[in-house]
């Protein structure tokens, strides 16, 4: 039986690296500069970690953009044998921009507990907190949701908050929203933050809905799963598809017309999220850099003892092993 609560502040520190390695961009308009610093930061804390790891899914590997290999050795190679999906900069064009919500997040778990949805296209998702667990489907309609949102949370419909990412795709739930009066957050880059919102109250989010990308999908699963929230993925098809994509994912073990749920994407009991801001966000507020060096603040839960630790870490430069160079 593995247990990563020894291994949970690691695991920490490798987002914090990630989170750095984005900010110091921020800005500046190079998306591939964005993601290599982060990749390559998070990857010297990866390569200190007494385990025997493999990165399963790195977001950004079908854009051509820098990224961890496919199955990618990290760790020393000795201890548990654990499985990463890791997306170092959730929100990479945003960062590069200046904007909001950008994240670095990883999900952790045995070899063989998560399982990846092809970066193939787009699924839809809904993500809800602990309340509405159980009390909805991924076939109900919208306004359904929301109205049973709305009781199980006892408020009314204009008091709640959906969050979802500011895309064409997303027109028509937009004005079933409006139409409803609920407030609405558009995000304008990665929806792993949007997914994790719901189930922390202070948050103030109260659902997550649309269509994003299935890396992403795994780790926004395992933290609904270790904050004991609710989760739907489905394959989202639409008049952009690329030809041939559902026949693609078929041949890859997916069921393009199953309903997966926060169970099917992150397996068993012994589960690790953690995520650390780049920017300042709804979920987690962003980098902010110090004489000495820099302040990052950072969320991790695990299973099973479902706690959560946020947690505001003051680096200082000189040194250390992967910001020394930074002086």
């Amino acid at each position: 039986m593995i247990s990563l609560r020894a291994i949970a502040p690691s695991l920490t520190r490798v987002t914090i690296a990630a989170a750095v390695g984005a900010a110091l961009h921020i800005g500046q308009g190079d998306s591939n500069l964005v993601d290599q610093t982060a990749v390559d930061f998070a990857r010297a804390v990866m390569n200190q970690m007494e385990v025997d790891g493999e990165v399963i899914s790195c977001e950004g590997a079908k854009d051509n953009a820098p990224a961890f290999l496919k199955r990618e050795k990290v760790g020393t190679g000795i201890g548990p044998k654990l499985d990463f999906v890791i997306d170092p900069v959730d929100g990479t064009t945003a960062t590069s921009k200046g904007g909001k919500d950008v994240i670095s997040a990883l999900a952790c778990g045995p070899r063989g507990s998560l399982q990846i949805l092809p970066d193939d296209g787009y699924y839809y998702k809904i993500a809800t907190g602990p309340e509405a667990k159980g009390r909805i489907t991924m076939d109900m309609p919208l306004e359904a949701i929301v109205q049973i949102i709305s009781a199980c949370k006892n408020k009314p419909a204009e008091n709640l908050t959906v969050i979802l990412l500011d895309r064409p795709r997303h027109e028509d739930i937009l004005k079933r929203l409006r139409r409803l009066g609920v407030r609405i957050i558009l995000i304008p880059d990665g929806d792993i933050a949007g997914v994790v919102a719901p189930c922390l109250p202070e948050t103030g989010v109260d659902l997550l809905l649309g269509a994003g990308a299935g890396p992403e999908a795994t780790i926004g699963a395992t933290a609904v799963k270790c904050l004991g929230g609710n989760m739907f993925v489905k394959v989202y098809q639409d008049k952009n598809d690329r030809p041939n994509r559902l026949q693609r994912l078929r041949d890859e073990g997916v069921d393009v017309e199953k309903v997966y749920t926060q169970n099917d994407l992150a397996k068993g009991d012994t589960l690790v999220f953690a995520a650390s801001g780049v920017t300042k966000g709804e979920l987690i507020d962003g980098v902010k850099f110090t004489h000495e060096g820099a302040t990052v603040n950072s969320i991790c839960t695990r299973l099973p003892s479902g706690t959560i630790e946020k947690t505001m870490s003051y680096l200082r430069f000189k040194g250390h092993p992967v910001y020394e160079h930074l002086t």
